[in-house]
């Protein structure tokens, strides 16, 4: 299925829908990283998957932490969620609750989860920070972040950041490393954990890197 439209009518996650949504039935990887590999999930705990795709990283998430702990995933895609969705219900996964929303508007409470994974994700969002900065504040004191994302060689040229099919084709959206690290220091994560990175290579019309980061929020930080 072709799923590129007339961009210039739609937004950056209608694009990122679209993409995705066309992807849910195929079995294409997606990642860029072994988050979930490094999550360390323990019975009884509450996590969360930013941009869960098929729920595949949920499944494995919901299985670590028992009947006592719980798993969201969260994703724009209806195709994904739909998937996800229905693979849940097919394995009777009752631990699990798959939600629609954009990166930068996290609908769960403060101070409320133990563990975020995420895998090639936050390179797509618009507003990175807002990101960081919701996944600061539903953290508990002391719960940690696992995430798998790119960053790109030097800057992105405009013409790329700007085109909403690159952006959701998961490359143009992708900052430098040190900018990166900055919007996570910036949310309050003021010491992170780099478990994997890989040699440059070229995507789409430039060359980005994937990594492999672990925070944790510790008490008394806020978001600045």
């Amino acid at each position: 299925m072709n799923w590129r439209v007339k961009m210039s009518t739609i937004k950056s996650t209608d694009a990122i829908n679209i993409r995705y949504s066309a992807l849910s039935t195929s079995s294409c990887c997606l990642s860029c990283g072994g988050a979930v590999n490094y999550a360390r999930a323990q019975m009884g705990e509450v996590c969360l998957d930013l941009g869960s795709g098929r729920g595949n990283d949920v499944f494995r998430l919901a299985e670590a932490v028992g009947n006592k702990g719980y798993v969201y995933g969260m994703d724009i895609s209806d195709g994904m969620l739909e998937k996800a969705k229905k693979t849940a219900q097919k394995l009777e996964i009752e631990n699990v609750a798959f939600l629609k929303t954009r990166l930068e508007e996290i609908p769960l409470e403060d101070n409320s989860l133990d563990l975020i994974i995420s895998n090639c994700t936050i390179n797509h969002a618009e507003n990175k920070q807002a990101v960081w900065n919701e996944i600061f504040r539903v953290l508990k004191n002391g719960g940690r972040f696992v995430v798998s994302d790119i960053y790109s060689s030097e800057k992105v040229p405009e013409e790329y950041a700007n085109d909403l099919e690159a952006i959701a084709e998961c490359w143009a959206g992708s900052v430098t490393k040190e900018e990166y690290l900055k919007t996570l220091r910036k949310a309050g994560f003021l010491e992170v954990l780099i478990h994997e990175e890989s040699e440059p290579y070229v995507k789409g019309a430039i060359k980005v890197s994937s990594f492999t980061l672990e925070g944790i929020k510790s008490p008394g930080l806020e978001v600045k």
